[in-house]
């Protein structure tokens, strides 16, 4: 398979039908490329199961609605193709990406003459970090960029433009050896990684950021419900950076990301933990299940 996502070979549903992977494009005055009006969601298969792919659809929808944008399609419509996906692609075990946007119908500001358009691909993607990673946690780095509060963004949509910051941030990350970056919020308050919730372990407490300025992923609520099913002790509360320096365990969380341990923040580091290899355990068997 080609490394561009420009030149595979499979079936890509796109508004509504089916088209050859290569042919699934939109005009360079697309409003979406122009003016970040895009939702889209990230959502993995495992043995043919989409795990919580109605919520994944609703979230979608949701996404569409603070933006203005009203997803033409419904939460059944929306099953069905991401199975019908699968089912002509060949797939189980894959990510799924379903993205709305809006067209080039009309170029400006104001956009309330354009169409909505939906696409869902999907593809075989195994685990994010290689096995030695996992094992011994990834690198993070303090990024320079921050998290804008709630009444600057629509920090509750799954909006592509709020993941400009997150490009920026990884880069950045990267080019310093590390594997991803750590986001403050405008208070400077720890919340996340560039695409993944953040959870430490201070004193055996498992510890997460209320998510009132980021995305409250649907990863993040499964591992809290797990904590709590498991009866380990849970807070959620803002976090300081300072903080980190006390603290025995970190992972992270997301659908690409799974749950995914973290060795070392800034000169930092942690070991994987009991409270992260329980979690990480119990939402790998849960979601094969």
């Amino acid at each position: 398979m080609s490394t561009s996502f420009e030149d595979r070979t499979g079936l890509i549903w796109y508004n509504g039908g089916f088209v050859n992977w290569p042919d699934a494009k939109f005009h360079v005055l697309t409003h979406g490329l122009h003016y970040a009006s895009s939702v889209f969601e990230g959502e993995r298969a495992y043995k043919g199961k989409i795990f919580r792919s109605e919520d994944h659809s609703k979230r979608l929808i949701k996404s569409g609605e603070i933006l203005g944008m009203t997803i033409p399609y419904s939460v059944e419509e929306l099953e069905k193709a991401k199975y019908d996906v699968l089912e002509k692609n060949n797939l189980t075990d894959a990510y799924i990406r379903p993205v709305a946007w809006r067209g080039a119908e009309q170029l400006g500001i104001s956009a309330q003459q354009t169409k909505i358009h939906v696409a869902i691909a999907a593809w075989e993607w195994p685990s994010y970090y290689p096995a030695e990673i996992r094992e011994n946690g990834i690198k993070l780095i303090t990024a320079p960029w921050h998290r804008p509060a709630a009444d600057c963004a629509p920090t509750q949509s799954k909006a592509a433009g709020l993941y400009m910051i997150c490009t920026m941030s990884k880069h950045w990350a990267e080019e310093r050896g590390c594997h991803d970056a750590l986001m403050l919020d405008y208070r400077g308050h720890v919340v996340e990684a560039t695409s993944a919730n953040f959870f430490m372990v201070k004193n055996g407490v498992l510890v997460t950021p209320p998510p009132d300025c980021f995305l409250n992923g649907l990863t993040r609520q499964t591992v809290i419900e797990l904590a709590k099913k498991l009866e380990v002790p849970f807070e959620e509360r803002f976090i300081m950076p300072e903080e980190l320096k006390d603290v025995q365990e970190v992972f992270l969380t997301g659908t690409a990301a799974e749950v995914t341990a973290v060795g070392k923040i800034n000169d930092q580091t942690y070991t994987v933990g009991p409270v992260t290899r329980k979690l990480r355990d119990a939402y790998e068997k849960l979601v094969q299940s």
